[in-house]
């Protein structure tokens, strides 16, 4: 019995012994350990038989009065070390185990140690021991994740977040506070129409704030979950805005125009229009807006008769790629007669980006009008070469600008004017060779130019074959002069006599 008893004493000093040797043997002080229990949580200890907590440090239960098991301890650990073992049956099979913080910008870590059946459990300061890391802090992949300038994170397949970098933290203290639970995601959760591996633009709100911050999120399959990383578009999606408002302001600024725009970008689509299109070529405006390509455009136009008819379909197309190379030189600028009668001008414009632009213009009214003023022309130049005189005009600028078939025949002119027309000293010049020295010639040179104090007046003149010549010259509207070569001397003589007796 005594030696019972001896034994039972021997083995509770051996236990006593053991629980003060995994205790630790000094008082520290620090932080909060990136948690937010109370400073003197620095460096505590715990032993666990099982799930039973046996014993602890005297600064453990300060913060940690409810700790009774292991469960305790891991739901106040949870939220700075989620992944943290649910049972003390992994450090069993693994012996040592080191939790890191989630938060990496905090040198904290729970170190796990299975000794002889019992499980140590010590919150450290994890940059006093780096022998017992199991990774290298200065291990190239971990400082490329924890620096990284955009976030990472580690979704578990509860959607939680088990790990982090500083990018990460930075960005859910800038938008929910400094005192927020690293676990619940910041980012919305993944459907199951996301694409591993692809882009996704996803945008959170900032707290007190409507100000939207978008990123471009990528997730990548992993054992434990989901591997994501987010990276920051906000330029991107601020010129994104801007473009699209301009493309807004210029779209209201088209709208007003009369002539037809198309605008198609470097893939050969559709990619901007103006009503005055739909005007002018009749084409139905879903079809436009469903983006039709620069070969399916011009077939339905074809198809509408809102083009030339070509003769056959194959030098149609063979007209449509010269039309294309044209435009993209800038060079494209072309008449169409439509079949209707309307008459379209039609040109091709280079665009930043390998863009086209084409303006279609109705000058069916200018067309009608030219072609009416050159009827009108003609008409004249006919009245005009029907007369016996010899007729020649002068613009207000004392250019020769009309003459007619007696003019011509009388002077020996061909009636063809070059690119800059004969001025009236150039015009007397010739006139010159072929009469005598008279200083009439001198006096219609005066009176072209002349703009004030213009009346008629008359003149004779002697052609060098002997033929008398009466000169007439008469002010016309607008600055111009209009002088008659009469050859018939007595009719003029019996015209002067009427107006005198007149």
């Amino acid at each position: 019995m005594v030696d019972w008893i001896i034994l039972a004493a021997i083995s509770l000093v051996s236990a006593s012994l053991a629980v003060q040797w995994l205790l630790p043997r000094r008082r520290q002080r620090g932080d909060n350990f990136g948690l937010s229990a109370p400073a003197s949580l620095f460096d505590a200890v715990f032993l666990f038989d099982g799930h039973r907590l046996i014993s602890h440090s005297d600064m453990a239960l300060e913060g940690f009065e409810s700790v009774r098991d292991w469960s305790d301890l891991r739901r106040l650990l949870q939220r700075d070390f989620p992944t943290f073992p649910e049972t003390p049956d992994r450090i069993r099979r693994e012996g040592n185990l080191v939790i890191p913080a989630i938060d990496c910008t905090v040198e904290r870590d729970v170190l796990c140690e299975w000794i002889d059946g019992i499980v140590r459990v010590q919150l450290r300061d994890s940059s006093e021991c780096p022998a017992t890391v199991l990774r290298d802090p200065n291990d190239p992949s971990r400082l490329a994740m924890e620096q990284a300038p955009y976030p990472v994170w580690l979704l578990d397949h509860h959607s939680n977040v088990r790990w982090c970098n500083a990018a990460y933290v930075s960005l859910v203290r800038k938008v929910r506070g400094q005192d927020t639970d690293l676990t619940a995601p910041l980012f919305p959760s993944a459907d199951d129409d996301t694409r591993l591996s692809a882009k996704t633009r996803v945008s959170i709100l900032s707290e007190g704030s409507d100000n939207k911050l978008w990123f471009d999120l990528t997730l990548v399959d992993h054992p434990e979950g989901h591997l994501c990383y987010a990276v920051d578009i906000n330029a991107i999606v601020a010129a994104e805005t801007a473009q699209r408002k301009f493309v807004q302001t210029m779209t209201k600024t088209f709208a007003q125009l009369s002539i037809g725009l198309a605008i198609f970008d470097r893939n050969r689509q559709l990619a901007l229009f103006n009503p005055a299109l739909i005007d002018l070529t009749t084409l139905p405006p879903d079809f436009l807006s469903c983006r039709p390509s620069l070969s399916s455009f011009f077939d339905r136009m074809r198809d509408q008769h809102m083009m030339p008819e070509p003769k056959n379909y194959r030098s149609w197309r063979s007209q449509m790629n010269d039309l294309l190379e044209a435009a993209e030189d800038g060079n494209y600028q072309e008449t169409w007669s439509l079949p209707s009668g309307s008459v379209y001008s039609v040109s091709g414009r280079p665009h930043p980006d390998g863009a086209v632009a084409f303006l279609f213009e109705d000058i069916t009214a200018e067309i009608t009008l030219t072609r009416r003023f050159r009827s009108e022309m003609d008409l004249m130049q006919s009245v005009l070469d029907k007369l016996a005189d010899a007729i020649a005009v002068f613009g207000d600028d004392g250019t020769l600008a009309i003459t007619n078939t007696a003019y011509q025949k009388l002077w020996g002119d061909s009636g063809e004017t070059g690119f800059e027309p004969d001025s009236v000293l150039e015009v007397t010049r010739a006139w010159q060779e072929h009469c005598a020295a008279t200083p009439i010639l001198g006096e219609i040179r005066d009176f072209v130019e002349t703009r004030d104090n213009r009346v008629e007046w008359y003149g004779d003149i002697q052609m060098r074959n002997g033929v008398p010549l009466r000169c007439t010259v008469s002010p016309m509207q607008n600055g111009a002069t209009i002088i008659c070569f009469a050859t018939d001397v007595g009719a003029g003589v019996r015209q002067e006599i009427r107006q005198i007796s007149a």
